[in-house]
């Protein structure tokens, strides 16, 4: 099992360069494999749109800095070495996939491969709105997405024509570091996550299911894969939850290969003390 971390989005936190290089360089050291970031373009002030990931609703971060995630993993990349860069996760359909593609290939090239890219379709239909993308077709748009973000990734002359996008004979440089391009890991909580993970996704990172839904959500993605010609244990999957050792090695029988935990201190003896804690208790038992 890998583990990675989910960093603390309080007050500027993750926008002071000192305080988040300093905690993705102690993460490093502590022997975590990854950090993950993730995206708000903007929260709308009295959205109306239901939170799926908590009973209130309701997101509690409206008023602190989240910055963009490829800019914000572009600069811990510059500060680390090792760590894998993660977003967990981007909402792609409401980003120019011609753009998005530039971006990520940057940023893993001058990282040496280490960037991971999580996306999900997104469930604020206010921030949609205000980015200027449409809501209702998000999900195919995130499909088609990928495979026009792949093509810019592989080819030397990309052309691409679908739905939502076109482009002929467009370079895009410089190539990902990683010769099959970045990976993409296929985010959420639904069936049709599930499913766009088997059939596109070079990992699944399914967020916020009770036991009994993550089993039967990694069985809509095995068949999904499966149905599309794909090998279903070459999907990596990782997933989010608490510290407890037998709850992850349960995780870990089912197929999970990298773990995520959050870890909110921002006093750094504070989260010096709980990396400590979990470098001993799973990175290094687990691991």
């Amino acid at each position: 099992m890998r583990f990675g971390l989910l960093p603390p989005c309080e007050g500027q936190f993750l926008s002071s360069p000192e305080r988040v290089s300093a905690y993705a360089q102690a993460a490093e050291e502590a022997g975590f494999e990854s950090i993950w970031v993730f995206e708000h373009a903007v929260i709308p002030a009295g959205y109306t749109s239901r939170y799926p990931y908590n009973p209130e609703g309701r997101v509690t971060i409206e008023d602190d800095d989240v910055p963009d995630p490829i800019a914000l993993l572009g600069f811990l990349a510059g500060v680390t070495a090792r760590l894998v860069l993660g977003t967990g996760v981007l909402i792609l359909p409401q980003r120019s996939p011609v753009v998005c593609a530039k971006e990520c290939a940057t940023v893993d090239a001058l990282s040496g491969g280490r960037l991971r890219l999580g996306i999900g379709v997104g469930w604020l239909r206010e921030e949609a709105e205000a980015v200027g993308t449409s809501f209702d077709d998000r999900g195919a748009r995130t499909d088609e997405y990928i495979e026009a973000m792949r093509v810019l990734w592989r080819d030397p002359e990309p052309t691409f024509h679908g739905a939502f996008t076109h482009f002929d004979r467009a370079k895009s440089n410089p190539k990902p570091a990683q010769a099959g391009g970045v990976p993409i890991l296929v985010g959420g909580h639904s069936g049709a996550a599930a499913r766009r993970a088997g059939r596109l996704g070079d990992g699944y990172f399914p967020i916020g299911l009770r036991h009994d839904d993550f089993a039967a959500r990694l069985e809509q993605m095995r068949a999904a894969a499966a149905s599309a010609g794909r090998d279903p244990a070459a999907v990596e999957i990782t997933y989010s939850g608490g510290t407890k050792p037998d709850r992850i090695r349960q995780y870990a029988d089912l197929g999970v290969s990298r773990w995520v935990v959050a870890v909110w201190e921002t006093d750094p003896d504070a989260y010096r003390r709980a990396f400590d804690e979990l470098a001993k208790t799973l990175i290094g038992p687990l691991g």
